[in-house]
């Protein structure tokens, strides 16, 4: 790595926690179980990192929202520099011509904070993986999962003059989920990102679920955003360290799922021998 790359490279190393609350929704559906809420075999909930990445993709790709107009206004971000390559409707040709001249890394954000899988014959330019990787968020007790019945006034079909959809509502009466996400200073360097992109991330993440709340979600919050800003680059301590000292645990009944928040012991310090190694932030009391 030559001096000029090493200078450009300001990533930080983060190692990040969310605590999501969940109450009466469904925080991301299973295809493959009728849009179930997502279940292990031992009935804790699930989260895929996709879903999580699909809503901080949407914020940026709103130009007219007001998510995207007011941090790119105080972090001045020139919209030409931040499109998002997983995006419906995108044009493959005009993607291959800037792979091809150089210019892909620096028109899609998420393919610089992300990664991508727009690999062309050839195509030596791409992004392969990204800088920040999401981990699963599972529920720290098990969940209960209950199924309602969707009625319409209007009827949907010829002949009937009102609607059902049966166990059409599914969700999720009330869990706590923890997702840890991490930065990868290694790979920037690889994809173009720098510090800025992950600053844009950092700040979207406490509106991942406030503002693109839906029939299926009305009740999704991120109680905790917990980034770890390690001492260096290569790492001051263990990722798995920092996120078990910041993990919820249930207070009682270990072995049922919970009520509401109080069933928690939320822990919001690390330790000493972590806190000299790692700068603690929770991004959603720092708004």
């Amino acid at each position: 790595m030559t001096t000029a790359t090493r200078a450009k490279n300001d990533v930080r190393r983060i190692t990040g926690l969310l605590v999501i609350e969940v109450v009466n929704s469904n925080p991301n559906g299973d295809p493959d179980r009728d849009s179930d809420p997502r279940q292990r075999p031992d009935l804790r909930g699930e989260i895929s990192p996709v879903s999580l990445k699909r809503k901080l993709r949407d914020l940026v790709e709103d130009k007219d929202g007001i998510v995207w107009t007011q941090l790119a206004d105080q972090l001045g971000l020139d919209a030409k520099d931040f499109g998002i390559l997983e995006s419906r409707g995108r044009d493959r040709k005009t993607i291959e011509k800037q792979i091809k001249d150089g210019t892909f890394s620096q028109a899609y954000w998420d393919g610089r904070v992300f990664g991508n899988t727009f690999l062309e014959e050839g195509a030596s330019g791409s992004i392969k993986t990204g800088v920040v990787q999401v981990g699963l968020g599972i529920s720290v007790a098990p969940i209960d999962i209950s199924r309602h019945t969707n009625t319409n006034k209007s009827g949907v079909q010829e002949g009937k003059d009102r609607g059902m959809a049966p166990m059409g509502y599914r969700f999720v009466p009330h869990g706590v989920y923890c997702m840890p996400f991490f930065v990868n200073p290694s790979m920037a360097p690889k994809s173009g990102c720098t510090q800025r992109d992950i600053d844009l991330m950092l700040r979207l993440i406490p509106y991942a679920y406030s503002h693109t709340r839906s029939h299926a979600r009305p009740m999704v919050e991120i109680r905790h955003a917990w980034a770890m800003t390690h001492n260096s680059q290569l790492g001051s301590c263990s990722d798995f360290a920092l996120i078990d000292a910041l993990r919820p645990t249930k207070t009682s009944a270990l072995d049922e799922p919970s009520t509401s928040w109080d069933d928690y012991a939320v822990p919001t310090s690390l330790p000493r021998e972590l806190s000299e190694k790692a700068r603690l932030v929770d991004l959603v009391s720092s708004l």
